[in-house]
């Protein structure tokens, strides 16, 4: 199995959880003398099932991160994190651009007016330089998951 199907498989598993969750607590509590249209035991049987494998797959998923290597210094789990950095710094970027354009209308010259603290331009350029860096590296992980084989 690839990465990138494990990392689906994941998803899949993770999905299913949630919908099990749902329907155990739907069935979980009926009018006396109702029968509940599922039975909630078998669907706690099969949630239980959904997580030791959605718990062995994320094992193996992490494993495989953690052990390939993504260029000559990092591994597939470092350029992750690298990702997320740079994703984390580009969203409160983009929040400090937001408040930083936003227009206070004035309705007579005796009303505060506001100006901006920041260089919103300067901003915005480093918040779309980020945006680039983040799909560049997260295309080549994307890539780089459908060639690796899962531990």
């Amino acid at each position: 199995m690839k990465l990138a199907e494990a990392l689906i498989l994941r998803a899949d598993l993770q999905k299913r959880i949630e919908q099990l969750k749902n329907r155990i607590k739907n069935n979980s509590m009926i009018q006396e003398g109702d029968i509940p249209n599922e039975k909630p035991e078998e669907l706690l049987k099969e949630l239980e099932m959904c997580i030791i494998d959605l718990t062995d797959i994320i094992k193996r998923i992490n494993r495989t991160n953690s052990q390939t290597m993504f260029d000559e210094k990092l591994t597939i789990a470092d350029a992750l994190a690298e990702r997320d950095g740079i994703w984390e710094k580009r969203l409160a970027l983009s929040h400090i651009v937001e408040s930083g354009t936003i227009r206070h209308d004035r309705y007579s010259r005796t009303e505060v007016k506001f100006i901006s603290t920041i260089d919103v331009n300067k901003l915005q350029k480093e918040v779309d330089r980020l945006s680039k860096e983040f799909r560049e590296l997260d295309t080549k992980i994307q890539g780089l998951n459908w060639t690796i084989d899962l531990i």
